[in-house]
């Protein structure tokens, strides 16, 4: 038989058949432990057939997962709404993006400066419930919630009310990604009428609050939520008189440690406590266009004083329009201790910056100043709350 213009026919070859899925249960495991930890990776692996979906959803699997890649992901970061309350902003790209809506607590409104955000890390929520007079912990992914009353030490005679809530387990510099549903800490400090700190630690293991901590050296803390920093085994916040209170997580004591020079007369809002890699605590400096960072060294004498190790002319990175030349002043509105990432803002522009590598990454314009507060978790199939969305969602949103 032959074709139109004398041609012959060949017989077509057959397709190659399709590659088969994997049979083997542990080799299986193996291969989605090793997926990359973007919230979109067991969803779509989840999606292939019923016995991946329940390998990828099995919580065993998830807790190696999460073990697995130790360093959770920045998903977004908690602010205020049009509303006044509390709301998520989603970073990443799809397929990644999480809907706003998944982890919003607007049931927190900050109508009348009622409620205010403390802190966020391993994957909580540390919410200030003023008139309730109690704080409120909020896992967001899981929805769960527990809230627990002031200590009236921290009430009387108070000025100010900071916070701080974490993971109980103090192991791998409390880098280990495993931290969904484990017990937890919250430590609260308040300034008295005297400016003395004093300090209280909840354990929800014990469900009580230890016994109270103070300090004789003077400290100035803002009652405005600004978040404290972890380094090491220990908290720390930015004074507003330029001093720096750490709260030392293993022999719960308080002291007040001496700023460098270069900060007594900047504003709070150019100054951000970091961690160095090494441990030591640090501080960076934006004051457009210059971002500094200052380490604090100790030597074998227990003297400490403050090293300039990195400045950075941020102008010529993050390649600003002409007509901003010359405008000075800069704000840090937030820190991600687990990637070294600051948040800051420069003529209503918002820009995440990675202080390492100095990659940045233009996020939208802010109408007005506020804080964020950047939420790192692993988002994964099988955890997702009732009002939340089961990760479907996160596909369409591609």
């Amino acid at each position: 038989m032959t074709e139109e213009g004398g041609g012959t026919r060949r017989r077509g070859s057959s397709p190659a058949a399709p590659a088969s899925l994997p049979d083997d249960e542990d080799l299986l495991r193996e291969i989605l432990l090793r997926l990359p930890p973007q919230p979109s990776s067991l969803v779509r692996a989840s999606a292939v057939c019923k016995r991946w979906r329940r390998l990828a959803t099995d919580p065993k699997f998830l807790n190696c997962f999460r073990a697995h890649h130790r360093k959770p992901l920045l998903l977004g970061y908690f602010g205020l709404g049009e509303d006044d309350s509390i709301v998520f902003n989603p970073v990443l790209d799809p397929p990644d993006r999480i809907p706003p809506e998944r982890f919003s607590l607007r049931s927190y409104s900050r109508r009348h400066r009622e409620n205010y955000v403390l802190g966020c890390r391993h994957g909580l929520v540390l919410v200030k419930c003023r008139s309730r007079k109690e704080v409120a912990v909020c896992e967001p992914i899981s929805g769960e919630q527990r809230h627990v009353a002031v200590p009236l030490e921290l009430q009387t005679g108070s000025i100010s009310l900071n916070g701080a809530v974490l993971c109980a387990a103090s192991d791998h510099g409390h880098v280990h990604g495993g931290c969904h549903s484990s017990p937890f800490k919250v430590v609260l400090v308040s300034i008295s009428l005297d400016n003395r700190p004093l300090a209280c630690v909840y354990s929800s293991e014990t469900g009580i609050w230890g016994n109270l901590i103070s300090t004789a050296a003077p400290c100035m803390l803002d009652d405005s939520g600004f978040p404290s920093t972890l380094v090491g085994n220990a908290l720390y916040w930015l004074d507003s008189s330029n001093g720096i209170l750490e709260f030392d997580l293993d022999g719960e004591s308080l002291s007040v440690i001496t700023g460098p020079p270069t900060i007594d007369d900047l504003p709070n809002d150019g100054i951000q406590i970091i961690q160095a890699e090494e441990g030591d605590v640090c501080l960076v400096i934006f004051y457009y266009p210059s971002i500094q960072i200052w380490q604090r060294k100790v030597n074998c004498h227990g003297v400490a004083t403050w090293l300039l190790r990195k400045s950075v002319d941020m102008h010529n990175i993050i390649g600003l329009h002409p007509q901003i030349e010359g405008w000075v002043g800069g704000y840090i509105l937030g820190y991600v201790e687990d990637i070294d990432v600051i948040f800051i803002c420069i003529d209503s522009n918002f820009y995440m910056v990675q202080l390492k590598s100095m990659q940045f990454k233009r996020l939208h314009r802010i109408e007005y100043i506020v804080y964020c507060y950047p939420f790192t978790s692993f988002y994964t199939p099988g955890i997702a709350n009732a009002g939340g969305c089961d990760g479907s969602e996160m596909l369409d949103h591609a």
